[in-house]
């Protein structure tokens, strides 16, 4: 940190009392006059940036599309954000960590850039605000996102440095840099006004305490604070359509069983885990940190998967770390069940003997569960990130019986592997495969696991008659950052080299003729839970007849289990059959009163059955449990309002609205309720909400013209299809690897 000299902040104890002199030290009134950091100086920096800035999107909002704000509506001189170099000085441990991060390379990297110019080039240098509020805090608030603007763009290289995280005073929920940014300060004085600009380290060290007033507060420690950014939107502005959500990573966190704040999560959890216990956990030194406790520091890697940034930077490190935190115990891989020529399935295999043989066509059930992630596989931009089952049957020769999600000559993925993406489209019908995002009408089919949620994926394929016995099949999870297509635009070439991560893997080898039961493998889930993923794979399926009879199987295993029954009714509920689901929601609350997770669905049973009072009682008594519950919110708003009690009915959507600000119920019903309690302004503004946020209904014929020329993708979007190596007419192999039937 900087020595200036005559910065020199003397303590003098007198008693219980601290006097602090200030000789020659930054406070609000000693300043050189043309020290950009002095408050006047702001001032002046601000009106000479309106004199050219572009306000397109309004004079009273400034850094749209983002939803960023600074605390008094004034641009921030660049000049007045300490660098991450002052920072370093006593925080070595996080410098080192923080510039190996994505925050730190969060604008510099070829990919992102050549994206954002994209959208400079077809719609100009002002959209880009939408994208920088985020990868580039200090360029939007200093009203560098202009044409021709002549702000020296030096920070660039800091991407989201020490003192944009650490001078956020406020932040909300809406995401798209939803955030109120203050000019940075590194200490306050006795009266909590800010010290603006490089002070010494022996101010610092002297007043730890002010120090820490000014830097840290309790919201950075919450996932809400991650919420500013990490999720987003993609308003009228940017796109010249309408409202789409984009990202909803803290949304899917807060409805799931790490948040501990709704009772609907098929497992739970011991205890809560935020953003930043997952990334951000405490660790030992290996350089000097003022910052640390008791030998460790909360870690400013922020891991998570950009594998690819730390090989294009060489951050070795950084690598090695992020591998191992895509490996840890992230997925569980379960070669669930088997079936021989178009027969019954054997499941869960292992459990049950099997015969099979040369000449078989053997279809394999996959089922592959997010137990470790908070959030979906894959989040965020899902469009270009790439991750993929791979599947592979071979003989004891070593000869390939069976590849599916195997790389073409070009890097690209076989189109017909089980991947985890989405597909967006544009008014065209065609695919956005530069993430031009501001170009989307409608996703054509999402393919991705939410957390604490299972998939199963089919594979078929032909035992050859000179096969050699055993037959070993593996199933994997692969990931690599972007796909090919998207990475050779990015670094202008061909074929550019990415990292693959094996993120999990299982194995299980077939005796040519009879395999007995075996003893349970350590590799697998407990045999009730076995059961448990494949009845949730069924469930979002929507193969309910089968997903009922997995779950009935849990609860032959574990009698004792509240949850099995629960389950049972969840999947009868879908099916529309309201008294089995019933009959079964009674079980479960025999076995646990009062549990909130049962009481919700029989909720929705007795309000389909008529009975709004049972139902609104025992949503309330879910709410008593999980106060943060967006869905018993929304459902206890929604009987109210059935009953006509619009008082009461709106609280309970107004609630919802302070878990999410954007839910899409709540504007609708809002826009009644606030017009039936004469509330008329209100009401217009909840009505716009609505018509901007819900689905436009004509957007699907852009993803059904996708779909008509893409056959391949478009059978992915069959809940239950089967990746096979033979043709329906003739049972034969096919060339050219798998294709999904």
């Amino acid at each position: 940190m900087s020595r200036r000299v005559g910065r020199v902040l003397i303590g003098a104890l007198t008693g219980a009392s601290a006097v602090c002199f200030l000789i020659g030290a930054r406070t609000p009134t000693a300043y050189a006059n043309n020290d950009p950091a002095q408050p006047s100086q702001r001032k002046i920096y601000s009106q000479s940036v309106t004199e050219n800035y572009n306000y397109r999107f309004g004079a009273d909002h400034p850094f749209l599309p983002s939803l960023a704000a600074t605390d008094t509506g004034e641009f921030i001189n660049p000049k007045a954000f300490p660098t991450a170099k002052y920072c370093g000085h006593c925080h070595q441990e996080a410098h080192a960590e923080w510039r190996q991060s994505a925050h730190a390379n969060s604008f510099r990297t070829p990919w992102y850039t050549r994206n954002v110019n994209l959208l400079t080039e077809e719609k100009g240098v002002e959209f880009t605000r939408h994208c920088e509020g985020c990868h580039n805090p200090t360029a939007l608030t200093s009203g560098a996102l202009t044409k021709g603007s002549p702000v020296n763009r030096k920070f660039d290289e800091d991407g989201v440095t020490c003192s944009v995280c650490h001078a956020i005073q406020k932040v909300d929920t809406r995401g798209t840099g939803s955030y109120v940014l203050a000019q940075p300060a590194v200490m306050v004085d006795e009266q909590g006004t800010p010290i603006y600009g490089e002070v010494s380290d022996k101010q610092i060290l002297t007043h730890l305490d002010l120090h820490s007033k000014a830097v840290m507060k309790d919201f950075y420690r919450t996932s809400e604070y991650c919420s500013a950014c990490h999720k987003a939107a993609l308003p009228k502005q940017l796109n010249d359509y309408k409202w789409q959500r984009a990202i909803f990573l803290y949304d899917e966190w807060q409805q799931s069983s790490f948040a501990k704040q709704s009772p609907l999560p098929f497992y739970t959890k011991d205890a809560v885990s935020n953003c930043q216990t997952c990334h951000m956990p405490r660790e030992e030194l290996t350089l000097s940190d003022s910052g640390a406790k008791d030998g460790k520091l909360a870690s400013h890697r922020w891991l998570g998967a950009n594998t690819i940034m730390s090989k294009f930077y060489n951050y070795d490190v950084q690598m090695e770390k992020t591998v191992a935190f895509l490996r840890n115990n992230v997925f569980n891989i379960d070669l669930f069940g088997l079936e021989k020529n178009g027969g019954a399935m054997t499941a869960p295999v292992g459990t049950e003997p099997i015969s099979i043989a040369a000449g078989d066509t053997v279809t394999v059930s996959v089922i592959i569960q997010n137990k470790g992630i908070a959030h979906s596989h894959v989040p965020e931009q899902r469009d270009m990130y790439e991750s993929w089952v791979e599947f592979e049957a071979k003989d004891s020769s070593g000869r390939i019986l069976s590849h599916s999600g195997g790389l073409e000559a070009n890097g690209d993925l076989d189109p017909r592997a089980h991947s985890f993406t989405n597909r967006l489209i544009n008014a065209k019908g065609e695919i956005n495969a530069l993430h031009q995002v501001w170009d989307n009408r409608v996703v054509a089919y999402n393919n991705t696991i939410a957390s604490g949620r299972s998939q199963i994926v089919r594979y078929q394929f032909r035992i050859p008659p000179n096969a050699k016995s055993p037959i070993s099949v593996t199933a994997r999870v692969n990931y690599r950052r972007f796909d090919q297509h998207f990475m050779d635009f990015a670094m202008q070439t061909q074929h550019y080299p990415q990292p693959i991560v094996d993120m999990a893997s299982r194995t299980r080898t077939f005796q040519l003729g009879a395999n007995p039961a075996t003893p349970p493998d350590p590799a697998d889930n407990p045999l009730w839970m076995r059961w448990n993923n494949y009845g949730i794979a069924m469930l979002d399926a929507q193969q309910y007849a089968e997903s009922v009879r997995a779950f009935e199987q849990v609860a032959k295993l574990r009698p004792d289990y509240t949850d099995a029954y629960t389950n049972i009714a969840i999947a009868s509920f879908q099916w529309q059959r309201y008294d089995d689901s019933r009959t079964n929601l009674d079980k479960a609350l025999k076995l646990s009163p009062h549990n909130a997770r049962a009481l919700y669905y029989l909720a929705l049973v007795e309000r389909n059955q008529g009975n709004l009072d049972s139902a609104i009682s025992d949503l309330r008594e879910v709410i008593t449990q999980f106060p943060r519950s967006r869905d018993a919110h929304r459902e206890l708003g929604f009987s109210l309002y059935q009953q006509h009690k619009y008082d009461e009915a709106r609280a309970e959507y107004e609630t919802l609205q302070t878990i999410d600000p954007d839910d899409l119920a709540a504007h609708y019903i809002l826009s009644i309720v606030y017009r039936r309690l004469g509330m008329t302004e209100k009401a217009s503004y909840e009505s716009a909400m609505f018509a901007d946020q819900k689905d436009d209904p004509t957007a699907s014929t852009y993803a059904l013209e996708f779909l008509r020329r893409h056959t391949d993708v478009a059978n992915e979007t069959v809940p239950w299809h089967t990746h096979s190596d033979l043709t329906p007419e003739s049972s034969q192999p096919k060339q050219g690897g798998m294709a999904a039937q």
